[in-house]
C-alpha cells in the first residue's frame, strides 16, 4: 500500500510540474473547454438586441427570452454538438420497455433555486402545464405526441406516447421544455421571477433596459466563474460593435456579414463561428395555380446561381442544395448536389417556351438581415432569365403574417431548428397539416406527408434517417424550395475572456466561461 501511494504522489507531482512547463496555453474555440483558465469575472455583459418576452420556458418562443431561460433553467437531455447525440442533464438515464413508453431516471439531490427539491413530480406539473390547452403554450406541440405522464416515484418518470415518436429525445431536449419550480409557479409569476435548477440564479429585470443574473453558488457542477451575468438591450447591432470594442459589452453573437470585416478589425475581441443548423431558402406559395406548374418551379430553380449569394455572405453560410442540412439529423452529404443545378439558358427556355415573363412576381422577403441581400441578387438573376419580378419589403411581424396569409408569389424564409432534427424542421415547415400556421409555403404532397409521418413515429433512429433522406430527396426533385444557405453561428468574445460553448442551433453558454 505504502508503494502504491508513494506512485500516486510521484504521478501527481509529474502531472503538476508538466502542467507548469506547457505554458499555459489555453483555447478560444467555439465549444471547447477551457484551456486553463480559472479566474473568476466579475461582470459579463452581453449586447442583446431585442428584450426578452417573458422569464417562463413554458409561456415564451422567442430567442431573447430563451437566452435568459438556458441559463436559469434546464432541460431533461440536451444534444451533443459534437456526436449529435442526446446526453443526460436533469436525467440519469432512461429505457424504452416497449415503443409507447419512455422511462426516465433522474438525478437525485439538486434543488431549484427556491430550494425546492427537483423531483419526478416537477417533471410532472411541468410537462402537464405546457400541453395543458388551458396554458396556450407557444410550444405545447413538442408535447403533441404525450398521453400519460406518472410519478412512479421520487426519482422515476414514466411518459406513455399516442404514438411512437422518433424525435422524443430531441422535443425533450428543448429550451420551451425545460423544467420549472411548481412552488415558485404557483406562488409568483414565473415570467417576471424565474426559478430553475441552472447554473445562474434570477436577480432582476429592467424591461426594456437589461436582465440581471448571478452565479449559482450551489450548482453541482460548480458555481460559473462569471459572478454577475448581465443580458444588456441594444437595439442597434451597429452600437452593440461599438461598445464591445469600447469594453461596455464582452460579448455579441449573430454578426452581420456587413459587419464582419469591422469586428475582425477590432484587437481586443476574438470571433467565433460554428457551422449551424439554421438555413435561409427560397419557397413558392403553393396555394397560387401557377406555382403548382412544375416546369415553373424548374425554371426558376435553374435561374438561381446560388454561389453568388454564398460569395457575398464572407464565409457565413455553408453552400448545399440539401433541406435537411449538414448539421441537421437526418442530413446524407448525396443531397448536397441533389437540387436543380443553376443554369441560366434552361431557365430562359423554359420562360419563352412558356410565357413566364408575361405575368409580374411578387417576392416577399422582411426587411432584416439577409432577406433584402437575397431578394435583390435573386429579383437581378431572375430578371437575367426573362421573368418580372417585383420585391415587397416588410418588417418582420408583418413579414410572418403575410407570408402565413399567402399573400405573395415567392418568398424567402429560415427555420434555425433549435432541435436539430429532420423531422421536426420538415413537419412544422411543409407538412400540409400546418398549412394556414408554421407551413408558409402552402406545400401540400401526400406522399411527402407520409414520409414525414413516418420519419415521426419509429424509434428506429436508422430507419428515421433514411425515410428523411427520402422525404429530402422528394422535395429537392420537387423544386418545392431553392436553399440559398445553411447558416454558420457566430459571436464575438472579450480576448481577456474564454469558455464561450457555441453551438449549432445558435444557443449558446456562458456558465464555462473565464477570465485568462
Amino acid at each position: 500500500m505504502k508503494k502504491k501511494n508513494w506512485l500516486l504522489v510521484f504521478t501527481i507531482m509529474a502531472a503538476l510540474l508538466l502542467a507548469a512547463c506547457s505554458g499555459g496555453e489555453s483555447s478560444s474555440s467555439s465549444g471547447s473547454e477551457s484551456g486553463g483558465g480559472s479566474e473568476e469575472v466579475e461582470t459579463l455583459t452581453y449586447a442583446s438586441l431585442t428584450d426578452a418576452v417573458g422569464l417562463s420556458p413554458i409561456m415564451t418562443n422567442d430567442s431573447a427570452s430563451s437566452n435568459v431561460n438556458e441559463h436559469v433553467y434546464e432541460t431533461l437531455f440536451k444534444r451533443d454538438a459534437e456526436t449529435k447525440d442526446f446526453t443526460p442533464v436533469l436525467a440519469e438515464s432512461y429505457e424504452n420497455p416497449d415503443e409507447l413508453t419512455w422511462v426516465i431516471n433522474l438525478k437525485e439531490g439538486i434543488k431549484f433555486h427556491d430550494g425546492t427539491d427537483f423531483n419526478a413530480e416537477a417533471v410532472k406539473y411541468t410537462f402537464d402545464k405546457l400541453r395543458d390547452p388551458a396554458t396556450a403554450a407557444p410550444r405545447a406541440s413538442l408535447l403533441e405526441p404525450v398521453d400519460t405522464i406518472t410519478v412512479v416515484d421520487d426519482y422515476t418518470v414514466e411518459i406513455k406516447t399516442k404514438y411512437p415518436y422518433g424525435p422524443f429525445l430531441a422535443a425533450l431536449s428543448h429550451s420551451n421544455a425545460a423544467i420549472v419550480s411548481p412552488t415558485a409557479d404557483q406562488k409568483q409569476d414565473l415570467m417576471k421571477e424565474p426559478v430553475g435548477t441552472g447554473p445562474f440564479k434570477f436577480v432582476s429585470w429592467t424591461p426594456g433596459d437589461q436582465v440581471v443574473l448571478e452565479a449559482n453558488p450551489d450548482y453541482r457542477d460548480g458555481a460559473p466563474k462569471v459572478k454577475q451575468f448581465i443580458l444588456k438591450v441594444v437595439p442597434e447591432v451597429s452600437t452593440a460593435i461599438s461598445m464591445l470594442q469600447a469594453g461596455e459589452v464582452q460579448f455579441i453573437d449573430k454578426l452581420p456579414t456587413e459587419q464582419l470585416s469591422r469586428v475582425e478589425s477590432m484587437n481586443n475581441v476574438n470571433i467565433e463561428k460554428v457551422n449551424g443548423t439554421g438555413q435561409y431558402y427560397l419557397t413558392f406559395n403553393f396555394s397560387n395555380e401557377e406555382n403548382q406548374d412544375p416546369e415553373f418551379r424548374k425554371a426558376v430553380a435553374s435561374a438561381i446561381d446560388r454561389d453568388a449569394i454564398i460569395q457575398k455572405l464572407n464565409g457565413l453560410g455553408v453552400r448545399s442544395d440539401s433541406v435537411i442540412g449538414p448539421e441537421v439529423f437526418g442530413y446524407n452529404e448525396s443531397a448536397d448536389s441533389a437540387g436543380t443545378a443553376f443554369d441560366l439558358e434552361a431557365a430562359k427556355e423554359l420562360v419563352e417556351k412558356n410565357g413566364y415573363g408575361d405575368r409580374p412576381i411578387k417576392l416577399l422577403a422582411a426587411n432584416r438581415g439577409n432577406f433584402v441581400l437575397m431578394a435583390e441578387v435573386v429579383q437581378a438573376q431572375l430578371a437575367e432569365a426573362g421573368f418580372d419580378v417585383q420585391i415587397e419589403t416588410m418588417e418582420w411581424a408583418a413579414f410572418l403574417d403575410t407570408a402565413r396569409a399567402g399573400d405573395y408569389d415567392l418568398t424567402f424564409l429560415s427555420w434555425s431548428n433549435v432541435t436539430a432534427d429532420g423531422s421536426e424542421l420538415l413537419y412544422p415547415n411543409f407538412h400540409s397539416d400546418n398549412i394556414g400556421s408554421s407551413n408558409r409555403a402552402q406545400y401540400n404532397n401526400p406522399e411527402f406527408d407520409q414520409l414525414v409521418e413516418a420519419s415521426r413515429t419509429t424509434t428506429d433512429q436508422d430507419e428515421r434517417l433514411d425515410i428523411l433522406n427520402q422525404a429530402n430527396e422528394l422535395m429537392l426533385q420537387d423544386d418545392a424550395v431553392v436553399i440559398m444557405y445553411h447558416d454558420v453561428v457566430t459571436a464575438a468574445l472579450s480576448d481577456n475572456l474564454e469558455g464561450l460553448i457555441l453551438d449549432p442551433t445558435g444557443q449558446w453558454d456562458v456558465s464555462k466561461v473565464t477570465g485568462k
